[in-house]
């Protein structure tokens, strides 16, 4: 255990009354994806629209930097499916935009990390309520189903749909109405410093980084598990 995460853990325990409720985003933090650009290949090459892996992975990157644009517009399901259309029409290959969407939808493979269940559950048993907050699109509903995490959270807030992506303030006020708590009873989760944890400073909610990987910030964590003393015994 490094010095980082032991204080941080004293400091949870020295707080564990205290803490009500802990906010998590979502990618980064609770789920993954595969690398998408070889499963885009071979999903063309099943329908019949051979690409290289080259330009598979060119495709996913113009699709990522367009998608990351709109992805506030992806509100609802209508205008999540508009979004769609127009993110495979970004990949930019010579393809019908039917192909390109039954295609890239079959790329996007989103997982649980091994810590994440495990962790929302023994939180849960602890009395501490869960809400995901992210800035994602209407279907950060269906990537938490079918990763499996839906019956382990209290509720989910997208940012397409509140209209405020963080580190604005607007979601983290959204995410405290879901769980009822004051912000000095709540933590936030995440792994991105400016969205996730300077917004929710800024909001009055204690931070917590996560780094998965590479150079763990000090007092940041490497794995959800790591949460669990938060709640106390």
């Amino acid at each position: 255990m490094t010095s980082g995460t032991a204080a941080l853990i004293q400091v949870a325990v020295s707080t564990a009354n205290m803490v009500k409720a802990i906010l998590l985003d979502a990618l980064g933090t609770l789920i993954g994806f595969e690398n998408p650009a070889p499963h885009l290949q071979s999903a063309l090459q099943r329908r019949g629209y051979p690409v290289s892996l080259e330009e598979a992975e060119r495709a996913i990157r113009a699709e990522i930097t367009y998608y990351r644009a709109h992805l506030h517009e992806g509100r609802d399901a209508e205008s999540l499916h508009d979004l769609r259309v127009r993110s495979a029409r970004a990949l930019g290959l010579d393809v019908p935009d039917e192909v390109a969407l039954d295609a890239l939808l079959a790329a996007l493979r989103f997982f649980a990390y091994p810590d994440s269940a495990p962790t929302l559950l023994a939180l849960r048993e602890r009395g501490i309520r869960l809400v995901v907050v992210s800035n994602w699109d209407w279907s950060l509903h269906e990537r938490l189903a079918e990763t499996g995490l839906t019956p382990l959270i209290d509720g989910a807030l997208a940012s397409a749909e509140v209209g405020s992506a963080k580190p604005d303030g607007a979601i983290f006020r959204a995410a405290l109405q879901l769980t009822g708590t004051a912000p000095e009873q709540t933590w936030h989760v995440g792994d991105t410093p400016a969205a996730d944890v300077e917004g929710a400073r800024a909001a009055g909610i204690r931070p917590v980084l996560i780094a998965r990987e590479g150079e763990r910030p000090a007092g940041a964590v490497r794995s959800l598990a790591e949460l669990i003393p938060l709640a106390g015994t």
